[in-house]
């Protein structure tokens, strides 16, 4: 590897201070949101178009520099973390956005912060659904290359059912455009779809253009609290009209039968139930363990009809309290706590893991339970909390003293065995990036992995393109 030859030529193809090589914003860009540890990177390069992008990849691929794309750096899995060295490619220059109500398309470029998207969308009267809880942060690119999801994916579904076509730069710096802007399209293999969700690892996206859809004219927000015995067992609730025993992960799997247009509904356990609601200056009930956080989306009489009669079911099917939030500031004030959970969680402990795991709505109690279990049996704080509408749950583990790092790590794994034998996944939508590659073999068999890493080659034979993400080789010590 020749970096500093290919520096020289990368910062004369793509003009001068495209180049930083000053430590400050080394350091700045070597980490992202997740706890993965590397060696500040040789430089960063700012790309503003994508000739900057195929430029910089052909001076790569001569000298046989690595490349680790980087958009917003929200990731929870090291994914845009340099773990070999070479050069961060810096994509958040790369803004253009431009909504298109007629086609019911935007076309950002890989740097459009997703808050920006959302609010450009809902002044044309449409919505762009997919809500990652980084959404006031993270940017396109990002959330295309991890196939990013959120609280709204229990109705709209993850980020690659939104994405009709994608502007690409392969390894070797040519540039290709994949799909389009038709809402409908069957010619040749899907390569659309083959990149969203591909980590960076296949080809970096410079335009991205994405579907949206009709602005919901009506949002109802509920709160619903449950006992301590709800969250595994069952319990009777105190104002339940039948006295029925139920626990959380049945009622949500029935939640969708009383509301249809169900679009989300998060759990907060004991622990984050407790951060959420001082957050939101909320009063909890006497004996609630945990909460649900559902809502509801559609046309005005459909969500107050469906609404009440969601609110209704949940007390007769074991639910503590019911409170349905009306005015939008303090809806507003609930999710600001929601997505606030992950950083103060940061604050309860001197260590702390996040991991994202998913397993079928049937298996939703046993994931819950398995988190209790593991609690106990390694002598961990292991809150959870997350998309529980569809399976997928924020496990976190919290510890005060290193000497416990063993303990985590084998909880860690247990959790994911378990997670698997449920037939559940390791990654719900965080992906795999650097810090998840090693469990890979927990969920897939050699060959598969095997398969995908042939696929990897056919797309960046000399390996330059954010190298040890998915299938290990990272070489940084943290990792």
């Amino acid at each position: 590897m020749n970096i500093d030859a290919a520096l020289i030529e990368i910062e004369r193809a793509c003009g001068s201070g495209s180049v930083r090589t000053d430590e400050a914003t080394r350091v700045l860009y070597s980490a992202d949101a997740s706890e993965a540890v590397c060696p500040p990177p040789d430089a960063v390069v700012f790309a503003h178009s994508p000739k900057d992008v195929a430029r910089t990849f052909a001076v790569a691929q001569a000298r046989g520099v690595p490349v680790t794309p980087r958009s917003g750096g929200t990731g929870k899995v090291g994914g845009s973390v340099a773990a070999q060295g070479g050069i961060v490619l810096a994509l958040e220059g790369m803004h253009e956005l431009d909504v298109c109500p007629q086609d019911w398309a935007a076309v950002c470029g890989p740097g459009v912060v997703l808050g920006d998207l959302h609010r450009a969308a809902e002044a044309e009267n449409c919505l762009y659904p997919p809500d990652p809880g980084s959404l006031a942060t993270c940017q396109v690119g990002g959330t295309v290359a991890t196939n990013a999801a959120g609280p709204s994916a229990v109705k709209y579904g993850a980020t690659a059912g939104y994405v009709l076509g994608l502007q690409v730069v392969w390894p070797d710096g040519s540039i290709h455009r994949l799909g389009g802007r038709t809402q409908k399209r069957v010619s040749g293999y899907d390569l659309v779809s083959l990149m969203v969700g591909s980590e960076g690892t296949l080809g970096v996206i410079t335009e991205a253009t994405l579907r949206l859809m009709p602005k919901p004219e009506s949002i109802a927000t509920l709160r619903c609290y449950w006992g301590a015995a709800n969250s595994s067992k069952g319990t009777s609730s105190s104002k339940g009209a039948s006295n029925k025993r139920a626990s959380i992960g049945a009622w949500i799997q029935r939640a969708r039968l009383h509301a249809p247009d169900l679009r989300c509904a998060e759990l907060f356990d004991a622990t984050t139930l407790s951060i959420a609601s001082h957050h939101a200056g909320l009063s909890i009930p006497r004996g609630a363990e945990a909460m649900v956080l559902f809502e509801v989306d559609g046309d005005e009489a459909a969500v107050a009809h469906q609404a009440p009669r969601l609110a209704e079911a949940a007390l007769e099917h074991g639910a503590l309290d019911v409170v349905v939030e009306e005015q939008a500031a303090k809806r507003a004030r609930l999710w600001d706590a929601r997505r606030s959970i992950s950083d103060a969680l940061r604050k309860q402990a001197r260590h702390k893991l996040s991991e994202d795991v998913v397993v079928p709505l049937s298996r939703l109690d046993d994931l819950i339970a398995a988190c209790r279990e593991l609690s106990e049996e390694y002598g961990i704080v292991i809150p959870a909390y997350g998309h529980a509408g569809d399976g997928n749950l924020h496990v976190n583990f919290l510890w005060d003293d290193e000497g416990q790092r063993p303990a985590v790590n084998q909880a860690i794994r247990a959790l994911f065995e378990r997670t698997v034998e449920m037939g559940g996944a390791v990654s719900g939508e965080h992906g795999i990036g650097l810090l998840k590659a090693p469990f890979l073999s927990v969920e897939q068999p050699e060959p598969l992995i095997e398969l995908q890493r042939n696929i990897k080659r056919v797309f960046d034979p000399r390996g330059i393109l954010n190298p040890g993400k998915i299938f290990g080789g990272a070489s940084c010590p943290g990792c």
